[in-house]
């Protein structure tokens, strides 16, 4: 559950913000007598008292239990931000590809996608694809020896990149076709849309046209998978991308702080994310995520509150539903939890991913899975993934737990481990 790093052209956003502050203006704590002897309390208290972030909400769950938060800080430097609470809402960056990867499983469950079928059967033009012969030097290219499949999408072993991570002359091309899926702030976006196709029809066309990095399920590289199994998905499930989604997921489990375009009336409380302790990234009041995208963005594409992931996770923890609301049966949710990576994939990149949750990972539908029990830590099985923005989220089936912890920092990012130790710490009292 660790995130990538982030964007490389958000580097070089030099953009004028109030000074970050050693502290937030003092805010009650919220949680109740409970909250201020627990791991996840201190935690929060600390980071915020430190000026690492303006704010934090950690949710955890057990069973069938409504989740417990912790909330600390404001949303934002400003002294008269609002508080942050469950139901503020934070730019989730990579925390929607499990969203994505569950939406698929939901259309493999009812027989109209198959894991191991081609995604040529949706989406022509991925037919005859080719490979880089040395991705280092130039653009000469093979044949691919297999098709892309559903699965491959799914665990990042489909042979595509993405801008934030590929290097040398296919960097260049994704570039130059504005394969860059996600947004970062109003006063970027207006160049990177230019370059953006325009639908997701488009994008995954455009993908298509490019070499791959490497035969598909031959190595495990982080990708762009998520946002072309998003047009997968629409031509699959007869309707667009995101209608899928807010109607088979968001709609049934009551998720109504869950967007890919934030509504003017809820501006105020949308946190503003943070390039670095002194620098501003996207104002919450004046966000680029308060305009729609050029397409919805299976791989970073919502703003979500604490509370609705929550609910995101306690319906797989639930076994597929919730609060009467089924979205997958138990079976399901068990195999989309699962290791689906093909068996003889190269694991060595997501291995030096995930180097810091100590134990050997697997990857399953959109999100990393745990091949084995951490002592004081994650079950076997925990599945989550995390954001770019600092945020994380995960379901451990063996403790029958659920956590998600909600910051929008792209330099914070020890976050996700410190608070996985403090939940866990918090567990064995």
């Amino acid at each position: 559950m660790h995130s990538w790093r982030i964007f490389g052209s958000v580097a070089l956003l030099a953009l004028a913000s109030p000074a970050w502050p050693q502290a937030t203006v003092p805010l009650p704590s919220r949680g109740g007598p409970a909250q201020t002897a627990s791991a996840t309390s201190a935690l929060a208290k600390r980071v915020v008292a430190e000026g690492k972030v303006p704010g934090i909400v950690i949710l955890t769950g057990i069973g069938a239990a409504p989740p417990r938060v912790v909330a600390e800080g404001r949303i934002a430097v400003e002294p008269d931000a609002p508080a942050a609470d469950a139901d503020s809402l934070w730019r989730i960056y990579s925390m929607t590809k499990p969203i994505t990867g569950i939406a698929a499983m939901i259309l493999v469950e009812e027989g109209k996608l198959k894991l191991d079928q081609p995604i040529s059967d949706f989406i022509p033009a991925f037919k005859d694809m080719k490979v880089l012969v040395d991705p280092a030097k130039d653009l000469t290219s093979r044949p691919a020896t297999r098709p892309i499949t559903v699965r491959n999408l799914l665990t990042h072993t489909a042979g595509l990149g993405y801008n934030i991570v590929t290097k040398g002359p296919l960097l260049d091309e994704y570039n130059r076709l504005g394969i860059n899926p996600a947004q970062v702030n109003a006063l970027m976006e207006p160049g990177m849309r230019a370059a953006r196709p325009k639908t997701l029809e488009e994008f995954a066309n455009r993908v298509a046209t490019l070499p791959l990095i490497a035969d598909p399920g031959a190595k495990w590289s982080y990708s762009i998978g998520l946002d072309v199994l998003g047009r997968v998905i629409e031509v699959a499930g007869g309707m667009p991308f995101d209608q899928f989604v807010n109607t088979r997921i968001f709609a049934p489990l009551k998720m109504q702080a869950s967007f890919w375009t934030v509504p003017q009336d809820r501006a105020r409380i949308l946190a503003t994310n943070y390039l670095s302790p002194g620098v501003a990234a996207d104002a919450g009041a004046t966000s680029v995520w308060l305009q729609p995208p050029s397409f919805p963005y299976g791989g970073a594409g919502l703003v979500m509150s604490a509370r609705d992931y929550d609910r995101f996770l306690h319906m797989l923890l639930d076994g597929g539903a919730l609060d009467g609301a089924r979205i997958l049966k138990p079976e399901t949710v068990k195999l989309a939890m699962s290791d689906l990576l093909p068996a003889s994939v190269d694991r060595s990149t997501l291995a030096q991913m995930t180097a810091d949750t100590g134990a050997p990972m697997g990857f399953g539908a959109g999100g990393s899975v745990y091949l084995a029990d951490r002592p004081g830590g994650p079950g076997k099985g925990t599945y989550g993934w995390a954001g770019a923005a600092g945020s994380v989220g995960w379901v451990d089936p063996v403790h029958k737990l659920r956590g998600t912890m909600m910051i929008n920092s792209f330099s914070e990012q020890t976050l996700k481990r410190e608070t996985s130790q403090a939940v866990y710490a918090d567990l064995g009292r």
